[in-house]
């Protein structure tokens, strides 16, 4: 064997054994750490209105249902300490369109192992709602409701930075007097 391919050899090796030491070479059997996911990646949303078409003069509601993935929860609306990041959704209400009220959910008192008593947590799927009134000079036809989800979401170790999630939903106006049909009740009597 040549001096080249001997020393290739020994280099090949010891390349072997210094990651078998380092771990890098450890069984597949070996659990292996979720990847991390970024604040952003730990929730996915859906959004609904409660009647179709939207009649001008007409309350209705937005609801942002939020799957939460299992490994994280968020603080609720209201959570336990001042210090806390509260869920919140806001809307960014097209003209002639007013907010009445935003409806939150109680969360649970959950005892997790970095804290000295219960937080007041969503987990899951929650479901946030927004009452809205269609004005009488809202434009006909469709219309985008830009809405910003924030939450600071937290596994049982670490919290993940506070972030604001764009989220939309799109609504149907019609002239006074049309008829608007109750849809997606599922969503809108759940808790009620």
């Amino acid at each position: 064997m040549n001096s080249a391919k001997w020393l290739r050899n020994l280099f090949f090796a010891g390349a072997c054994a210094l990651a078998l030491i380092l771990g890098f070479g450890a069984p597949a059997a070996v659990a292996q750490e979720a990847p991390a996911l970024s604040p952003a990646q730990v929730v996915k949303t859906h959004t609904y209105v409660s009647l179709e078409p939207v009649p001008r003069g007409k309350d209705f509601e937005v609801a942002v249902v939020v799957d939460i993935n299992q490994a994280y929860h968020m603080n609720s609306h209201h959570p336990s300490d001042a210090y806390l990041i509260p869920t919140t959704i806001t809307p960014k209400l097209p003209e002639g369109i007013t907010l009445v009220d935003s409806i939150y959910p109680p969360g649970h008192d959950k005892k997790f192992s970095f804290a000295d008593k219960p937080l007041n947590v969503y987990a899951g799927k929650v479901t946030l709602r927004l009452k809205l009134v269609a004005g009488e000079k809202v434009p006909l036809g469709d219309t985008t409701i830009p809405v910003t989800l924030r939450y600071q979401a937290c596994n049982e170790s670490a919290c993940l930075p506070p972030v604001k999630i764009p989220v939309e939903t799109q609504v149907k106006i019609a002239a006074a007097g049309t008829t608007g049909h109750a849809v997606h009740s599922e969503i809108f009597t759940a808790g009620e």
